[in-house]
């Protein structure tokens, strides 16, 4: 797995909730992803016995405007361009409503939503030696994707999240880039790998992004407003261990664990 070898990646998002059956069973039949845990106000999916997402159910929770700041969308990674395939054959087949897909150079990627809005991007990671350079850094764009030869690239059927599916990235839409960037690189020590018009993007351990940052929706945005519902946390591995937890510029909570202790999640 292309992030796995990064002093630092992404562990797992805590999304809160209005409606959690309908979010834990979009997650399952959308993704693949497997209930570890639940009880009346939570649940736990992942895949191969790890946590992806938390969900928080809080009924009483207002709908996070679109412009606030928050979540973009949470970027699930599969293990090949075979596997992405398999799942956007199933996303057809089942009708999933795509919102598009795009050709990233370092990736090809495929959006969509869950029911109360967060996005969600599913891709799969060109080989790495792949990857370009260019004055603004690895090289990224959005370009097309070839739908087709992913499609042709499945070599099976769709069962389910493959165990070693990860959250690859998270990305945010956030008030301000620069205090983005000083809390991400400054303070948390992701290097900058590409800027973008609006955007930023910072990864670790020479992966091309485990956080983006944006204000194409969200400029100026203050504080994530509480009691609301989208992204509370997200929780990082560290090969340097545990580390008390931070709040970003805009409220959501980062938690950062250590790498020999993921598996209990």
């Amino acid at each position: 797995m292309a992030t796995s070898d990064a002093p630092i990646e992404i562990d797992r998002l805590r999304l809160v909730v209005r409606d959690l059956d309908l979010m834990r069973g979009f997650y399952a039949t959308a993704l693949g992803l497997d209930e570890l845990a639940a009880d009346g106000d939570s649940a736990r999916l992942g895949a191969g016995g790890r946590t992806l997402l938390d969900l928080r159910r809080d009924t009483a929770a207002r709908p996070r405007d679109p412009r606030a700041a928050g979540l973009f969308h949470t970027a699930f990674l599969l293990p090949s361009r075979a596997a992405l395939g398999r799942w956007l054959r199933h996303a057809v087949d089942t009708g999933l409503p795509m919102q598009g897909a795009a050709d990233h150079l370092v990736s090809e990627a495929v959006y969509l939503a869950d029911p109360e809005g967060n996005g969600i991007e599913v891709y799969a990671d060109r080989p790495r030696d792949q990857w370009r350079r260019d004055a603004r850094g690895i090289a990224m764009t959005t370009e097309p994707m070839d739908g087709a030869g992913v499609r042709a690239a499945a070599e099976g059927a769709w069962h389910g999240a493959p165990e070693d599916m990860v959250v690859g990235h998270v990305h945010l839409q956030v008030g301000d880039l620069a205090a983005a960037e000083a809390f991400w690189a400054q303070r948390l020590g992701f290097d900058v790998t590409c800027r973008l018009p609006g955007a930023l993007f910072l990864g670790a351990g020479g992966y091309h992004h485990h956080v983006a940052a944006n204000v194409w929706n969200s400029r100026g945005a203050g504080p994530r407003a509480a009691g609301t519902t989208g992204l509370e946390a997200v929780v990082l591995r560290a090969e340097s261990g545990a580390a008390p937890a931070a709040t970003d510029p805009w409220g959501i909570r980062i938690e950062t664990e250590g790498k020999e202790s993921h598996h209990a999640h």
